[in-house]
Parts: structure tokens; C-alpha cells; sequence
């Protein structure tokens, strides 16, 4: 609120007690008579000055209600008092605790970052964002604050990373260690990428490794390795009369890198100049509220509540999959200061819906094109959303992101906003095990042109070369489509009654051969099948 909103209420009650008081002259105005022209001017800008403030009072109580800070709830933010103006990085440097390391691994990671200005530049600019929120839950559990460095080594504080082995989000962490610490993975939001959780389920971690080996190195070493391989290192060193320390274990060269290069951050931190370095200012309070969402909302929506581009709305808010807020699966969204107020108070405004997208639960197995048609919308706009590969079906009971019909009004529950998953199957014919015996000339390619299928798969389904020739009475196994069997089996016994009929002499003789082989190969071509 303006300092001239909060004053106009008053400017006007004193002007109209002036007007109905006064005159020029001193003496008391007659009944009726009109306050000077300069007089009724203020009044109006008085008026007009207070009227959007009376107007949107309402406005402004609800957006406060959906306003926090998630750190210190309930508590009132001054942004102008003296301790949050003090730089966030001395108090980074104060809380320093872990015994330093020197040797060559550090020397190696210094002179990294010291020939890279322009990218500690970048990835300290974009810790900035989250460093207070870091610290302050570092400090919280007394842990030392070189653990809030510790996502610039493992992510550059990119909240949305993908390491080769499936590891994601600021923290690194792989699917199963982010569901260990309750950070739900579906096909709606990835909490790996969540600020505010990942941040909670990394220092679990770490206190939990901490716990373990009574090492703060070792327990980074254990959150890069796995604390199985750290375990069985330290036990091998135990057996060999050898150290246990981290400096002294065998581990890969990435686990040794490890902690050197946080300990060449923090030696950084604590004189950029000698690196010929420099370090952004961080300002000493929050960068961002936590904004509460009760209703489901598209990210486009919110973004532009906010008065924010997509791609800034989604650094703060990395985690969402979809372009649907789901409501029940996501208690808030974090925003910078100034564009929270402005999001709560414009969300409290906007009379329109706020989701155009919903959640589907598919009662069957079917393709994505008839999923399309039932919803009205393009097959390539289901596929891209819901991330269908071609050639393939969706099964029942798959959640797909779909347009919200106008006549829906409620929103996706917390049952399946928590349990979404999609399950695809190839849209291909059901296939058939067949078991058959070889015959004296089949080979790899005879076999595949036989079933329709490629030689390749032949081989491959056989564990033998593509120019592989069969023994004779040798099982072959072949996967192919209940019509196609039926075909080759017939095909089969076919060409060999035609061969039988073609070398026989008398009559007597053909009857032998034709029930030898109604009772001998051609009931073997097709031994058996399974579904």
C-alpha cells in the first residue's frame, strides 16, 4: 500500500472539516454553500486516491493469507532491517567447519574454476537465488555451511539437471534415493527438482551418512559412491592395517575429486581475490515466499499472474512435469518477493477458470489416437504432452493429461495426483512362443522367411550368428503373431507332402511316406505353442 492510499482517508476528513469550518475570511461558511473550486479539487483527488485502496482492502487480506515465508512461518519479514541487509557469504564463512584438505586434487579444482571466471560468475549468480533458504536449514540442523556449497559441484545450481545415470535435480539425486526421502517421482511433478524438498531430503541424507561413518568427508564420499562401496573400502583398509580416512581409501577418481572440489569452492568463498575471482552479493533474507496454491492452475497461468516469463517461473518451480499446478499434489509454488504479492493478489482478482488441462484415467487399453478423438483434441498434441512414443498403445488404468471440459469444475484428487502413472505396450499383434525341430537344410534365413520375421530376431532369439545353419532335429525357438504361425505351419506341412508325393514310386509306398510324415515332421514343425 502507497503512503498516499494510507494517508488519503485522512487528507479528506481534514478537508472536509476545513470546508465546513472556514471561509477565507475566518468567518463560518452560510448552509449551502459551495467550498471553494481548489478546495473541491482536493477533495476529489482525495477521494480518488483513497477509493482503489477501500477498493481492494478485501483483495489484499486474501492474497496476505496465502503469503509465507516457509522457513519462519507466522513470522513477519523486514526486508529493511539491518541484519538482512549484511552479505549472505560472510555469514556462509563464519559457519565453516569441516577440516581443510590440501593437496593436489584441491590445486587441480582451483585452477578449474580460476580459468573459468565467466562460469563461477553464472553458477554463483544462480545459488544466489536459493543460497539463504540452503544456509538457513544447514544451520538449523547445526551441520557446518560448506554443505550449502555443495550443489555447486554436484548441479551448478541448475535445478533442472540430468546426469548421465538418471541422477536429477539440484541435489543429484537418483530415483531410488529420492523416493527413499520422500521425494515423489510421477508422471506429474519429479520433488527431486523441488527446491524446498530436495534441499530437505539432501541434508536428511547427509546427516544420516554423517551418523554412519562419524566423517564429514567420508559422509560426501558416501553421497557421491553409495555408503555400500564406502563401507566396503573402509572395511578393506581395516583388514590391510591401513588408515580409514578419506584421503587414504581406494575409490574411484570421481569420488576422490570429490571433496577436493568443494574444498576449492569453499577456499574460493573465502578469498575470491585470490583466484582472481569474484563473487555476486547475496543479500542476508529470503529471495523468495512461498506461495499457496488451493486450486489446480495452469503453469502458463500462474506464470503470467506473476508477471513472470515461463522460463523464470520454472527456475523457482522445477519440479512441475506437466503444464498443470495440481493443487492437491502442490501446497504452494515459491516466487520472488515483489512477484509473489503480485501473484496472490491478482490470483484473488482473476474470475475466469484457472485450469484448462485435467487429469484422465484410461479405461482401457487403446491407442493414443482414440484417446485424442474422445477428448477433441489432436493425436500429436496427446502424444507430445503425455510423452507417447509411436507405435505404441496406452494400457488401462494410465493417467493422461487431457483438455478440461468446460462443464468440469472439480479438481484432480490427491489419490491420483500422488499415484498418476503411464504404462505403454507395443502396438503390435499378440505374439506366440513357438517351439519347432530343424530340419536337415534350415538355416537362420530359411527360418525367418518362413515366419515373417527377420533374420536378426532369429538369431537373436537362438543365440546363434545371422548366417547360422541349424542341426537337424535342433529346437528353434521364433516369436511371431498367432495368424502367422498358423500360416507357416500350414505352409510347412504343405511343401513337405508335395516333396514326399514327388519322390514316391508306388502307390503303397506314397500312403507310408504320407503318414510318416503326418506323424513324424510335420507334426513337429510346430511343437508347441505358447501364449
Amino acid at each position: 500500500m502507497t503512503l498516499i492510499s494510507r494517508l488519503a482517508p485522512l487528507l479528506l476528513a481534514a478537508l472536509l472539516s476545513a470546508c465546513a469550518t472556514t471561509t477565507p475570511s475566518g468567518e463560518a461558511p452560510a448552509a449551502g454553500t459551495p467550498p471553494a473550486p481548489e478546495v473541491a479539487q482536493a477533495v476529489q483527488q482525495a477521494a480518488a486516491a483513497a477509493e482503489p485502496a477501500v477498493a481492494t482492502a478485501p483483495v489484499r487480506q486474501l492474497a496476505a493469507e496465502l503469503l509465507e515465508d516457509n522457513l519462519r512461518p507466522g513470522t513477519k519479514i523486514d526486508l529493511d532491517e539491518p541484519a538482512a541487509q549484511v552479505d549472505l557469504w560472510g555469514r556462509v564463512r563464519q559457519g565453516f567447519q569441516m577440516q581443510d584438505l590440501d593437496d593436489d586434487w584441491v590445486r587441480k579444482a582451483e585452477a578449474w574454476y580460476s580459468a573459468r571466471p565467466d562460469y563461477v560468475e553464472r553458477m554463483t549468480t544462480r545459488g544466489s537465488r536459493y543460497l539463504f533458504h540452503i544456509v538457513e536449514e544447514v544451520e538449523k540442523r547445526g551441520m557446518p555451511t560448506e554443505l550449502a556449497l555443495l550443489p555447486f559441484i554436484e548441479s551448478a545450481f541448475v535445478t533442472h539437471a540430468v546426469s548421465s545415470a538418471k541422477a536429477t535435480g539440484m541435489w543429484q539425486f537418483m530415483p531410488a534415493t529420492g523416493r527413499d526421502f520422500d521425494l515423489k517421482q510421477n508422471i506429474f511433478r519429479d520433488d527431486r527438482r523441488d527446491v524446498l524438498a530436495s534441499t530437505r531430503a539432501a541434508l536428511d541424507y547427509l546427516g544420516r551418512l554423517h551418523k554412519m561413518f562419524g566423517d564429514w568427508h567420508l559422509a560426501l564420499a558416501a553421497y557421491n559412491w553409495g555408503q555400500g562401496n564406502v563401507s566396503k573400502a573402509i572395511a578393506r583398509n581395516t583388514r590391510l592395517g591401513l588408515p580409514t580416512d578419506y584421503a587414504s581409501l581406494k575409490m574411484p577418481d570421481e569420488t576422490r575429486y570429490y571433496v577436493p572440489k568443494l574444498q576449492a569452492v569453499k577456499n574460493i568463498v573465502l578469498a575470491p581475490d585470490r583466484f582472481a575471482l569474484s563473487l555476486p552479493p547475496v543479500a542476508n533474507h529470503p529471495y523468495f515466499l512461498s506461495v499457496k496454491i488451493e486450486r489446480d492452475i495452469d503453469v502458463a497461468l500462474a506464470a503470467e499472474l506473476a508477471g513472470l516469463n515461463l522460463e523464470t517461473f520454472q527456475q523457482f518451480n522445477p519440479q512441475m512435469n506437466k503444464p498443470v499446478i495440481l493443487a492437491a499434489a502442490t501446497e504452494q509454488v515459491l516466487l520472488p518477493y515483489d512477484q509473489a504479492s503480485a501473484f496472490a493478489e491478482n490470483l484473488a482478482r482473476h474470475g475466469g477458470p484457472l485450469a484448462t488441462w485435467t487429469a484422465w484415467v484410461v479405461p482401457k487399453t487403446m491407442s493414443p489416437a482414440e484417446a485424442a478423438k474422445r477428448h477433441g483434441m489432436a493425436e500429436s498434441a496427446l502424444r507430445e504432452i503425455n510423452r507417447i512414443p509411436p507405435k505404441m498403445l496406452v494400457k488401462r488404468g494410465s493417467t493422461l493429461l487431457v483438455p478440461r471440459a468446460p462443464h468440469v469444475t472439480a479438481d484432480v484428487s490427491e489419490r491420483l495426483a500422488d499415484t498418476a502413472s503411464l504404462s505403454l505396450s507395443p502396438d503390435a499383434p499378440a505374439r506366440r512362443r513357438l517351439t519347432l525341430k530343424a530340419g536337415k537344410a534350415d538355416t537362420v534365413a530359411s527360418v525367418a522367411a518362413r515366419y515373417k520375421v527377420s533374420a536378426a530376431q532369429v538369431a537373436q532369439w537362438n543365440n546363434v550368428g545371422r548366417s547360422s545353419r541349424f542341426k537337424a532335429g535342433q529346437a528353434i525357438v521364433v516369436y511371431t503373431a498367432a495368424k502367422a504361425t498358423a500360416t507357416a505351419a500350414k505352409r510347412s506341412t504343405a511343401s513337405k507332402s508335395k516333396t514326399a508325393a514327388r519322390t514316391s514310386k508306388p502307390a503303397t509306398s506314397t500312403r507310408k511316406v504320407a503318414n510318416k510324415d503326418r506323424g513324424g515332421k510335420g507334426r513337429n514343425s510346430v511343437a508347441s505353442a505358447a501364449r
